[in-house]
């Protein structure tokens, strides 16, 4: 999470930039993270050099080995004066990324002419990834010399000071967006890392998985889900497995080419050197997938409607809604393989909306495939951004039902305090969950006054297919005992003579 002093040096590099001219929000996040993932390939290179120097292996390299090349790398400029280090982001090092291919970028001639990266054997074609889709339109915007010097020196304290070691791109994202008008207009609130972890760990994806997340974002979702196949699964990866991890494993759909560069940056800095990431309305007629990924993990709008007439017939043949929350599921349920897993973030009325539509996605889930669990949230996680009250729902399509019983889990705590603050504490239910929910056998016996619990199917259908964890918890009811009223009585006589007494004394030493 993000501290108070990390907040105030963010707010000055935007103030500094603000003054510069560039007014959009957007744009400045745009611009900053342009200048963080320049500085994370050279961050990149010298991990690869440190791991040659140990081991004596010759590994590729990003930076071309050239004058010109080393010239690029963020160690190497932001020592300059001011005009030289803009000259060398504008005309060297921008249109190098622009132009990155296989994860190397392009050199220079003499006269300062970029030079093409010459296909690699049996790559043919694969240059243009998701990556290079999306810089294409890019455009360096900072202004003057001096407005970049102060954020690259601003930038380059936070990462040595402050947030080395944090998710910094989504973790600035996250606190940026706060500062967005639209932000709850379009219900675009950055998952927090914490919480897309617990979500990965539920699913437990694997490196034969296919993995979409079709509301992308900063493709959060999808470096976690990296995260824990490289943690579980490096050491025993095939060169064919190592290959579908740097590509096609991963897909992301977003409506927001500005979010496309960005979450194809984070990939990139995550090895993922080619995923599939596009700029698709995932709910509308333009998105035909069906039956295609094994994992789905996603934290869709939860505000808004959509145009009727763009919305997939077949969506709509499950839940008849312009509700972006009820399609998605929908959604999810349309392009996953039988077997298929699925871990999403529900706004809380999703879980007993009365609406028709509603219940048709509920019952949809129950009936025709397996809904393993619902994890009741409290509503400080998406704090400071928005106070909403969410669930996580787990379920896997099976398209022949499944759904004997349901789990329930209440988390009170996710290891942060909740309120605007988000500050770290010692309560923390997630790794209780995620021990829970792999040995569900242990679950049979709680009881409904404990945190978690099983519901069979049947009681959640005589609901009309409610979900919310407070239709089934029970509460126990401690009796209080009070003493008599005669002994309350003569309390409040001796507490009345005490004040008399006391007042005495103060006029007396008036």
């Amino acid at each position: 999470m993000i501290t108070g002093i990390i907040k105030n040096k963010i707010d000055k590099i935007w103030t500094d930039i603000w003054a510069g001219g560039i007014t959009n929000p957007l744009t400045v996040i745009e611009q900053l993270t342009y200048l963080m993932f320049i500085r994370s390939l050279d961050e990149k290179e010298l991990e690869t050099e440190e791991f040659e120097n140990m081991t004596g292996e010759k590994m590729a390299k990003i930076f071309p080995q050239s004058a010109a090349g080393q010239s690029m790398r963020w160690s190497k400029f932001k020592n300059n004066d001011p005009r030289q280090i803009y000259d060398v982001i504008s005309q060297r090092v921008f249109p190098a990324i622009k132009n990155l291919k296989y994860g190397r970028l392009p050199d220079f001639t003499e006269q300062g002419e970029l030079l093409e990266i010459e296909d690699e054997p049996n790559n043919a074609g694969s240059s243009n990834t998701a990556f290079a889709r999306y810089m294409s339109d890019a455009m360096f915007l900072i202004p003057t010399p001096q407005v970049l010097q102060k954020i690259i020196t601003g930038l380059d304290d936070l990462y040595e000071r402050d947030i080395a070691d944090l998710d910094m791109q989504g973790d600035l994202y996250e606190y940026m967006l706060g500062k967005l008008a639209t932000a709850g207009q379009n219900g675009q609130f950055r998952t927090p890392k914490h919480i897309r972890d617990m979500m990965v760990e539920l699913v437990q994806p694997t490196p034969d998985d296919l993995i979409c997340d079709p509301a992308c974002g900063t493709a959060g979702f999808l470096v976690s889900a990296a995260e824990y196949i490289r943690k579980n699964y490096e050491d025993t990866m095939t060169p064919e497995q190592w290959e579908h991890f740097s590509g096609e494993l991963f897909t992301g759909y977003d409506i927001d080419r500005t979010m496309l560069r960005i979450s194809a940056m984070n990939l990139m800095l995550h090895s993922i050197s080619n995923p599939d990431v596009d700029y698709k309305d995932s709910v509308s007629k333009q998105n035909q997938i069906s039956d295609k990924f094994t994992v789905c993990l996603a934290n869709p709008p939860f505000k808004g409607t959509i145009d009727a007439e763009s919305i997939n017939d077949n969506l709509k043949a499950v839940t008849n809604t312009k509700k972006t929350e009820l399609l998605f599921l929908a959604l999810f349920l349309r392009i996953m393989k039988k077997g298929g897993r699925c871990a999403c973030i529900v706004p809380d009325g999703v879980l007993f909306g009365s609406s028709t539509a509603h219940k048709a996605i509920r019952k949809e889930l129950i009936e025709n495939h397996q809904l393993r669990a619902v994890i009741s949230m409290p509503s400080g996680v998406f704090k400071p951004y928005a106070g909403v009250s969410t669930a996580v729902l787990v379920f896997t399509k099976t398209g022949a039902g499944g759904t004997d019983q349901v789990w329930f889990y209440d988390m009170k705590a996710d290891g942060f305090s909740l309120d605007d603050k988000r500050s770290e504490i010692a309560d923390n239910d997630i790794p209780d969950i995620i021990q829970r929910f792999h040995h569900l056998e242990s679950e049979k016996d709680r009881e409904r006054t404990e945190q978690s619990f099983f519901v069979p199917k049947q009681e959640i259908v005589d609901n009309g297919y409610d979900l919310s964890i407070n239709k089934y918890k029970k509460t126990e009811y401690v009796p209080v005992k009070y003493p008599p009223t005669s002994e309350i009585l003569d309390r409040l006589d001796e507490l009345e003579k005490e004040i008399a007494k006391g007042l005495k004394e103060l006029r007396e030493m008036l």
